[in-house]
């Protein structure tokens, strides 16, 4: 990758990598990362998120706070275009 090229998050089932990654123009031998998200609702982010929820909650906050704070800190870490 050249030192100004930023990553690219691609969205997919285990069925189409290859063919997206194709289509994309990614060679066959190049490196790529892939994260598995389980599909379970009892998976480990979720039982965070409740733990997480909980305590948050406790303390007066409303669940519109907490998604505008995930917003905020989601725009803060996105990396600036120009």
């Amino acid at each position: 990758m050249a030192k100004d090229a930023q990553p690219e998050f691609i969205e997919s089932t285990a069925g189409q990598v290859a063919a997206e990654l194709a289509r994309r123009g990614v060679a066959p031998d190049q490196r790529v990362t892939i994260t598995i998200e389980p599909d379970e609702p009892d998976d480990w982010l979720s039982k965070a998120r409740k733990f997480a929820r909980a305590k948050v909650a406790a303390e007066g906050w409303s669940d519109a706070d907490i998604d505008r704070i995930i917003k905020e800190e989601r725009k803060a870490v996105q990396p600036q275009n120009g």
